[in-house]
């Protein structure tokens, strides 16, 4: 799945690095012919194999990514449909302090931590049901960041674009956020699905359609380019308190 739509995203060069924001966030980082072992708790895979040479990735998964949309949806019942999350999430300034870790089923990486558990904090008086909802739209920013950050160190260098896809990177607030929390540019195509087009992709190589990777980029449309635009003093208050939420969960 996260190879498709890793191809899906154009990343047949070593260095170039997607994320798929659906019920869960994967990210995956092409890594040429070098099998690059992790030192910040990621996993070592294989991306592709073309033409007999293989190409390898860093690996890293949030478990609740989307999903705590449809939490928030199906079980607290704050909004009725998934779709208003943007809006509601624009509604008000921030978050009002709160900050929501949906460690539902543990920690993924980089923690992996399977004993942690959710944690909604930072609730006062004046919190809304728009504050909460932003709050879990940040929260799976917050989680993103923590894997781009271990890729980072893995690589000992910055990256300087993302590439998106799965249904929740339609939601403009979330996209605007994560670019704002990573400090680097997020690239959405037009076709957010970049599993099946993965696939296609692959399998157009593999029959001649396309004689090589290179002739696929021109097949890839970009929707919008969010820069970033929060100030660095922002971005590490927002940091420091989306750290001290994940030691109060750990337990490992």
């Amino acid at each position: 799945d996260q190879q498709s739509s890793s191809l899906g995203q154009f990343c047949f060069n070593a260095g170039e690095v997607k994320a798929t924001f659906g019920t869960g966030c994967f990210i995956l980082m092409n890594t040429g012919t070098n099998i690059l072992r992790s030192k910040n708790k990621l996993l070592t895979t294989i991306a592709y194999k073309i033409d007999k040479k293989i190409n390898y990735a860093l690996e890293g998964s949030v478990f609740i990514g989307g999903a705590v949309i449809q939490w928030l949806r199906d079980e607290l019942q704050i909004l009725s449909h998934a779709s208003e999350s943007e809006k509601m999430a624009l509604a008000v300034e921030d978050s009002n302090d709160v900050i929501i870790v949906p460690a539902f089923t543990g920690l993924g990486a980089p923690y992996w931590d399977m004993n942690a558990r959710g944690i909604i904090t930072g609730i006062s008086r004046g919190v809304n049901r728009n504050h909460i909802v932003r709050a879990a739209l940040e929260g799976i920013a917050f989680q993103v960041h923590d894997l781009l950050d271990s890729i980072s160190k893995d690589l000992d260098g910055n990256i300087s674009v993302l590439q998106v896809d799965g249904g929740a990177v339609a939601n403009n607030f979330l996209m605007q956020f994560q670019a704002d929390i990573l400090q680097i540019k997020i690239d959405r195509p037009k076709n957010i699905e970049g599993t099946a087009l993965g696939a296609g992709l692959l399998a157009g190589l593999g029959v001649g359609f396309w004689k090589n990777p290179a002739e696929l980029k021109a097949v890839r449309e970009t929707d919008q380019i969010f820069i970033p635009t929060m100030s660095d003093d922002k971005r590490t208050e927002l940091l420091s308190n989306w750290k001290l939420a994940i030691r109060k969960i750990q337990y490992t």
